[in-house]
C-alpha cells in the first residue's frame, strides 16, 4: 500500500511540476480578437509587457511585420498556442515597411498551431469575426482582424516620437 501511495504522490509531482510552467506563463490574447483594437496598441502592448521581441522575425514584402514571442512566454489564443502574432498600419514607426508595395489598410492578428477548421470553430464559438487563414495545412493557422473587422475609430496614425 506505501509503494501506491508513493508511486501516485511521485506522478501527481511530476504533473505538477510539468504542467504549472505552462499555466503560469501562458497569457490568453482572446479579448483582443474582438477585432476593437489597432495594429499600434496590439504590439505595443505585447511589446510593452515584454510578451514579444521588439524586432520583427520576418517583414513581409506587404509590410506585414511578424513578431516572434518572447523567449519563455506561452501566447495562447482561444486555446491555440502562438507562433507569432502579426501587424501593419501604415505610417506607423513601430512597423518596419517590405520591399514591396505595402497593404492600404491595417491589420492584426495571430499565427497559432492548429488545423483551420479547428481554429475556426473555436474563432466562431468564442464570438469573434476575426477571418481565419490556412498558413501551413494542418499545423499552422493566421487568426486576422483586419480593415473589415477593425471597429471604428481604430484607424488613426501612431508615429513614435523621434529620440532627442
Amino acid at each position: 500500500m506505501k509503494t501506491h501511495l508513493r508511486i501516485a504522490l511521485v506522478v501527481l509531482t511530476a504533473l505538477r511540476a510539468t504542467l504549472w510552467p505552462v499555466v503560469a506563463h501562458a497569457h490568453p490574447l482572446d479579448s483582443e480578437f474582438d477585432c476593437r483594437s489597432n495594429p499600434h496598441a496590439f504590439i505595443m502592448s505585447l511589446e510593452n509587457g515584454q510578451f514579444i521581441d521588439s524586432n520583427p522575425m520576418r517583414v513581409e514584402n506587404n509590410s506585414v511585420n511578424a513578431f516572434r514571442p518572447a523567449h519563455g512566454t506561452d501566447l495562447t489564443v482561444f486555446g491555440f498556442r502562438v507562433y507569432a502574432v502579426i501587424g501593419y498600419q501604415r505610417d506607423d514607426t513601430i512597423f518596419r515597411k517590405g520591399s514591396g508595395a505595402a497593404i492600404a489598410a491595417p491589420l492584426y492578428g495571430a499565427v497559432v498551431s492548429g488545423p483551420v477548421e479547428t481554429v475556426e470553430t473555436r474563432v466562431r464559438q468564442a464570438g469573434s469575426d476575426a477571418t481565419v487563414h490556412q498558413v501551413i495545412p494542418m499545423l499552422l493557422t493566421a487568426i486576422v482582424c483586419d480593415e473589415h473587422r477593425i471597429g471604428p475609430s481604430t484607424h488613426e496614425t501612431h508615429e513614435t516620437p523621434e529620440p532627442r
